[in-house]
Formats: C-alpha cells, sequence, structure tokens
C-alpha cells in the first residue's frame, strides 16, 4: 500500500512530456502488476482523500463486501487531470471564481484551452462567410452565361458531389479532431508533407494582399454613391475656351468605363509603367486593412460577431435586388437567356475544367481558413452535417446571386437596345430627308414617334435587302437585344462598370449604389476573416504570441506590400496575381491533402476515427471518393491548368486612353519572370520540408501538438501497455489476448461484409508521438 501511494503522488507532483509518458507508466504498471494489492474488506478499510477518482476500484471497496485488487496502473488511468488554473490555490480564490476584472471569455475547452465558438450559429455563419465571397457574385453568373447557361448548372453540381464536399468534408474533420490550423494539422497526418500547410499559409498571404485591394476599391465607390445624380452617370465636360465638350476618352467608352478606368484607377498604358502612387485608393487600401484588423485582432471572439452582420447583410441585399430587378422592363428577358440551356456545350473538356475549378474555390479549399474555423470546434461536434449545409447555401448563393446580376442585367440590356434602336432611327430620318432612302422602303405602319424594336427590326430588314451593295456604308446597327445580353463581363468589369451603368438607370439609384457596394464590401470581409484566420492560427500554434500584436503586425505588413496594387499601374499586378499566385498551388494542396490522408494515413483508419469522432460511420460514399475518384479528378484538372498556362499567352489587358478601349498585351520579360514566381515561391514549401524532415535536418513538429492530442496518444498508448499487463499475469500469448481497442469497431470495406485490412499504412516517420506503422490510433 505503501508504494501504490507513493507512486500515485509521485505521479501528482510530477510534469512528463508525451514522449516520456510510456517509460515511466510501463514502470508504475509493470511494477504493480508484479505485487497487486488485495485490499481489506470495506469495513476495515481506511478513507481515501475526497480527491481520489471516484470510479477507482479502492472507492468501490466502501459498497462491497468482496476483495478487490487494484494496481498503480488502475489508479492513474482513472485519475483526472489537475486544471491549476481553477485550482483553490491559485491566485487564493474560490472555487468557480474569476480573477478581477477578467471576462469568461473567451470560452475555452475543457482539454487543452483553446479557445471554442461560442454557439454554432457562429461557426456556420464563419464558414459561408469565407466560401461565400465575390466570386458567387461576379465570377459564377459570367460562367454560367460563357458555359452553357442552366446545362452549366449539371456538370458544377455533378463536380460538387464529387470533389466538392468530400473534400470540405476532410478539411473540416481533420481540423475539428487535430484542433490545429493548417501547418499542425499536415504536421500531425504526415510530417514529411508538412508543407503543405506552410504552402497554403503562403497562398493565403498572397490572396489577402490583392483580395484586400479590392475591398478598397468597393469602399471608394461606396463614398462615391453618397452623390445625386451618382458621379459616374454622364461623361464630365471638359470647357476649352469658351466652348464645352465632352471629355474625348470618355465619349469614345462609355460613363462608368471612363469612371472605373480614369476617375477610379487613374490607370497607365502599360505594367511598365508605374505612374506612382494614386492616394484616393492608397487611403481606400488603410481603411479596408483597419476594418480586417479590427475584425480579426480578437480573434474568434471578435470575428465571430462580426460574422453575424457580414454573412447575413449580403443576403438581404441579393433579395432586396432580385425583387427589384424583377419589377425592372427586360428582367425576365435576361433571366430566361441565363437558364436557356445549350445542351451541346456539356460535352466541350473546357466547360467541365472551369466547373471544377469554381467549385475548388467556391468553398475555400487549401486555403487554410476552413481548417482554422473548425479547429475551433468540439470534437464530437457533427461536421459532416456542417460540410452538406455550407456547400449547399454556396451553391444556393451563386444561383441567386446569378438570378440578381442577370435580372439586370436584363433590364440594361433592353435599356441599350432602345437606345439603340433611337440612335438609329434618327439616322434613318436623315437618311430619308436627304434622299439616299426611299419612303417606299418605310412599312407604312410604322410610326417614327413611337418606334418599337420589333419595327425598327422590320425596317432595318428591308434596308439590308434593298440596299445590299451600299448597306455598308450606311453605319446602322442591328439592335438585337440577343446581342447585348450575349456582351460576357466578369469580375470588376461586373460589378464596377457593368452593374454600375445598371444602376445609373434604377429610381433612386443612389440608395441601389450604397446597398450594393456595402454588400461587396460585406462579402469581401467574410472572406478576408477566413484568410486571416488561416495565416494567424498556424502562427499562433505553433508560437506563443499574443494574438493582437500578431493581428496587427501583419495587417501593417499587408497594408505596405499591398501599395503595389495601388500604383496607377496597380490593377495589372492584380490581374497577375489572381491569376497564378493561387490556382495552381492550391490545387497541388488539396490533392496532397487528400493524398496524405486517403493514402498515408490510410483511408480505413480515417474512416475509424470519424466514427469515433461523430458517433457514426460516415457513408461509404466517402471512401471511393478520398481514396479513388477525387485525387483521379485532381491529377486531371492539375494537368488541364498546365496545358492552359502552357498554351494561352501570358499577358493582360491594358488600358488605352486614346482609343478609349482595352488591348491585350503580352506580359514583359520581368513581368512573366514575376508572375511564375508567385507559383514557385507559393510550392517552394512542400519540398524544403518534405527533404529537410526526410534527412531529420529539422524537428517534425511534434512539440507543437494540442494537449488533447498528447492525452488522446496516451489513452491508445495506455490501452496497449495495459494489454501487455494481462498477458503478463494471466500468460496469454499475443495472439490470445483480447484487441487493445475493444470499443472501437473495425470499419468494413464499402460491401460492409468483410472487414478490410491495411497493414501498410506508410513508411514510419521516426517521430516519437506519431508511427504510421504502429497499431490503429485516433487521427
Amino acid at each position: 500500500m505503501f508504494y501504490m501511494t507513493f507512486l500515485h503522488r509521485f505521479r501528482k507532483s510530477t510534469t512528463f512530456s508525451s514522449r516520456h509518458t510510456p517509460t515511466w507508466l510501463l514502470f508504475c504498471r509493470t511494477f504493480s502488476s508484479s505485487f497487486p494489492v488485495v485490499s481489506l474488506p470495506s469495513e476495515g478499510a481506511p478513507s481515501f482523500p475526497a480527491a481520489m477518482p471516484k470510479n477507482t476500484k479502492v472507492t468501490q471497496r466502501e459498497h462491497s463486501n468482496e476483495p478487490v485488487t487494484e494496481s498503480v496502473a488502475d489508479l492513474l488511468s482513472l485519475e483526472h487531470p489537475m486544471d491549476y488554473k481553477s485550482s483553490q490555490m491559485s491566485m487564493g480564490l474560490s472555487p468557480g471564481s474569476t480573477a478581477p476584472g477578467r471576462s469568461l471569455l473567451p470560452e475555452q475547452d475543457a482539454e487543452d484551452g483553446r479557445p471554442a465558438w461560442n454557439n454554432k450559429l457562429e461557426y456556420i455563419l464563419a464558414q459561408v462567410g469565407f466560401s461565400v465571397g465575390l466570386g458567387n457574385v461576379w465570377r459564377f453568373p459570367y460562367l454560367c452565361q460563357k458555359n452553357g447557361g442552366g446545362a452549366y448548372l449539371v456538370p458544377y453540381f455533378i463536380l460538387l458531389l464529387l470533389i466538392g464536399i468530400p473534400l470540405f468534408f476532410l478539411e473540416l474533420a481533420v481540423g475539428q479532431r487535430i484542433r490545429r490550423g493548417s501547418i499542425g494539422v499536415w504536421n500531425y497526418v504526415y510530417p514529411q508533407l508538412g508543407g503543405i500547410g506552410v504552402s497554403s499559409l503562403m497562398v493565403c498571404g498572397f490572396v489577402g494582399l490583392y483580395y484586400n485591394v479590392i475591398i478598397g476599391w468597393s469602399i471608394f465607390y461606396f463614398f462615391q454613391s453618397f452623390q445625386n445624380p451618382l458621379p459616374w452617370a454622364e461623361c464630365p465636360i471638359r470647357k476649352n475656351g469658351t466652348q464645352a465638350i465632352v471629355e474625348p476618352e470618355c465619349e469614345k467608352s462609355s460613363a462608368t468605363t471612363y469612371f472605373w478606368y480614369r476617375q477610379t484607377l487613374n490607370i497607365t498604358s502599360t505594367i511598365d509603367e508605374t505612374g506612382g502612387l494614386n492616394w484616393k485608393m492608397t487611403l481606400s487600401l488603410l481603411v479596408a486593412w483597419i476594418l480586417v484588423c479590427l475584425a480579426v485582432i480578437k480573434g474568434i471572439q471578435s470575428s465571430g460577431k462580426v460574422m453575424y452582420f457580414s454573412s447575413l447583410f449580403p443576403y438581404v441585399v441579393l433579395f432586396c435586388f432580385l425583387v427589384r430587378g424583377l419589377m425592372l422592363k427586360g428582367s425576365v428577358d435576361g433571366i430566361a437567356h441565363m437558364f436557356t440551356p445549350k445542351l451541346e456545350k456539356m460535352l466541350e473538356p473546357q466547360v467541365w475544367r472551369e466547373a471544377a475549378t469554381q467549385v475548388f474555390f467556391a468553398l475555400g479549399l487549401g486555403f487554410g481558413g476552413v481548417i482554422a474555423f473548425s479547429s475551433y470546434n468540439k470534437r464530437d461536434n457533427n461536421c459532416h452535417f456542417d460540410a452538406a449545409l455550407v456547400s449547399i447555401i454556396n451553391f444556393v448563393t451563386s444561383i441567386l446571386a446569378t438570378l440578381v446580376v442577370f435580372a439586370v442585367l436584363g433590364f440594361k440590356a433592353n435599356v441599350m437596345n432602345e437606345k439603340c434602336v433611337v440612335e438609329n432611327a434618327e439616322k434613318i430620318l436623315g437618311f430619308l430627308n436627304t434622299g439616299v432612302l426611299s419612303r417606299e422602303l418605310i412599312p407604312p405602319h410604322i410610326n417614327f414617334s413611337h418606334l418599337t424594336a420589333e419595327d425598327y427590326s422590320e425596317m432595318y430588314g428591308v434596308i439590308k435587302t434593298v440596299k445590299e451593295d451600299s448597306f455598308g456604308q450606311l453605319g446602322l446597327d442591328p439592335c438585337v437585344l440577343e446581342d447585348e445580353l450575349n456582351k460576357a463581363v466578369q469580375g470588376t468589369g461586373l460589378a464596377f462598370i457593368a452593374f454600375t451603368e445598371a444602376m445609373t438607370h434604377f429610381p433612386a439609384s443612389p440608395f441601389w449604389s450604397v446597398m450594393f457596394f456595402f454588400m461587396l464590401i460585406n462579402l469581401g470581409l467574410g472572406s478576408m476573416i477566413g484568410t486571416m484566420t488561416g495565416i494567424t492560427t498556424p502562427i499562433l500554434d505553433a508560437f506563443k504570441i499574443r494574438k493582437e500584436i500578431l493581428c496587427v503586425v501583419c495587417c501593417i505588413i499587408a497594408f505596405l506590400l499591398g501599395l503595389l496594387f495601388v500604383q496607377r499601374s496597380g490593377n495589372y499586378f492584380v490581374t497577375m496575381f489572381d491569376d497564378y499566385s493561387a490556382g495552381l498551388p492550391l490545387t497541388v494542396v488539396v490533392i496532397l491533402e487528400n493524398i496524405s490522408v486517403a493514402w498515408i494515413y490510410g483511408t480505413k483508419r480515417f474512416m475509424q476515427d470519424l466514427e469515433d469522432m461523430l458517433g457514426f460511420r460516415p457513408y461509404t460514399f466517402y471512401y471511393y471518393m478520398w481514396r479513388y475518384v477525387s485525387p483521379a479528378i485532381l491529377v486531371v484538372l492539375i494537368a488541364a491548368t498546365v496545358i492552359e498556362m502552357s498554351v494561352s499567352p501570358a499577358g493582360y489587358n491594358a488600358w488605352v486612353e486614346e482609343e478609349g478601349s482595352e488591348r491585350f498585351h503580352n506580359y514583359p520579360p520581368w513581368a512573366l519572370a514575376m508572375a511564375y514566381s508567385l507559383i514557385v515561391v507559393a510550392m517552394l514549401p512542400l519540398p524544403i520540408v518534405f527533404i529537410a524532415r526526410h534527412f531529420n535536418l529539422v524537428s517534425d513538429g511534434s512539440n507543437k501538438l494540442s494537449v488533447s492530442y498528447r492525452k488522446g496518444m496516451m489513452k491508445d498508448i495506455s490501452n496497449l501497455e495495459e494489454q501487455d499487463e494481462q498477458r503478463f499475469i494471466l500468460g496469454k500469448n499475443p495472439s490470445e489476448a483480447p484487441s487493445p481497442m475493444p470499443a472501437h469497431r473495425a470499419y468494413l470495406g464499402p460491401g460492409g461484409t468483410q472487414e478490410m485490412t491495411n497493414t501498410n499504412y506508410g513508411t514510419s516517420t521516426k517521430t516519437g508521438y506519431q508511427n504510421i506503422g504502429s497499431p490503429e490510433s485516433e487521427l
């Protein structure tokens, strides 16, 4: 009894790392198993302190007349860890009280002190805010229009099921189970591929730099919208002595195009001309980074509150725009044009490639934000439901945004078509008055004072037929509504040119402009919060830094680097970063995530971990997707991306002031080198970390694991050693001993009838905290 009490106190007063735990615990178990303690009947048994675990065999003697055998191993396996922060000895506080001036928030996880979401709604809104971004508003509608209208939804939805939801579920699960950011997660799963997390962080940095510039542009337009009429509604008038003439650059393009390129960006003609800083955009970028810093400075406790507004407000605006748009003339034409399926487009490989790319980026896969957000969840959270819910919300939001965009663009197309009819009707009247055209060519029922698009089309057809030889000299336009609807625009061209032009024709246009750009700010802010969380969470996991200081430092550095994008030539660099910094690197990151879990860690193992964590076995559909389908699709996507980059010329659309239009330019050698260096820098951590850890040049990162994970590994080791103890006492051979994990059911293969065996999960990584060749352990 003495040695048992001594070892119990020795354990209570000594701290061991996870690496040393197996040694002393094995000693205690072996020593105690050699000298089992036989207790006296309960009447004569001495009472233990109140701190003794209630479920030990020692306390069971008080309610039993039978002798109970207990070893030190029994005591240690059931002993509750001591919480020194809540101890009465800490600061002389009574149990349950808190230090003066210290709030109960942030809520701490019971296992490792990690902050946790206040409620499930905050977490869902954070994931929705991160995944639903500007791309849903200005990229998805463009892809629908370009790739067959309603027919494009079929390959998009199929690929959402095949790669979108399974890979989103995978990232949610590993983040929630390992409770670390992207670097810590992949250091645990397979340390030699720990560069996945670093590459993910690098891509987040690149994207965050230029993405916040777009928020800055939206902030500038937001404040400019508080004017009536809107400043981009009319072309400016230039005074030339006593004459007032329309600005030539604006007259050659349009009022909204001129305001974007000249008044907002004050853009140069080529990327070689920097033009100096644009002070208006510099100030807007500063405001954008201040907003982001305030949103994430307290971690999820501040960003979670922001998400209530930034995630929900865009839906209010979209529904308002949809209702208002449907009341406008021509909105139905736009929606009908949008969803009229062109089924032949589904046979083109390019459509499937762009659908896969959009699914990939719409959910934010590979950025690290998904993993970071889920790492603050409780371990038993149903992340499978979360993955399906967020993916469906994202898809529905894209369709809603498409309805809004094409309802408004349908109205704009009707306005522009009517304008075209009026202008060309005036030309025809001039030709009639000068005798160039005979009045006999005009059908008798046509009234020029109330000329409709159908009447003009009929008149245009007659004139074209009769004056076939000299028709081209007349300079008449066909004014077909379909041609206006087919003018595909995306990105900044949609948000800052096409949509703004449509809003100038709205009644109370300043109000709708304020609402639209405020929505863009919130959409961008939600995505930036996820991007910043993907950067700060891995750093906070690895280093003991105050999150407030880290956040402020990151935002200051990002603002200084972002000055590259607020030069007069900055828009060209935004295009470069958007084309090269994220596409290929993120696809490589995600396929390595998939391979490391499904093929190195083991799909069987991962499915068993999910069953232990969720309380139910995920569908066998995910087994096939993770192991075979998703990796195959990602390989094809990488090959298609590389081919596209090698075939398509590397360049940008430059604004030509003299012509009032864009012209494609190839990148100069230095810019081309810069573009490809973005890809190389983002992917460089992958081979560097692999080589460094393969040759044991750097630590494997085991000391960065969460406390909860160390406890989980201690539990696994404890189970194995307990079986060794039983074999020693009972004299059983290893083959006769019971399974080391009796509470876990082996995952059955997709058929569900035959147990799947996979004895080779990968090569041992020579780490103390995980050996892939070891028996099944919790992920």
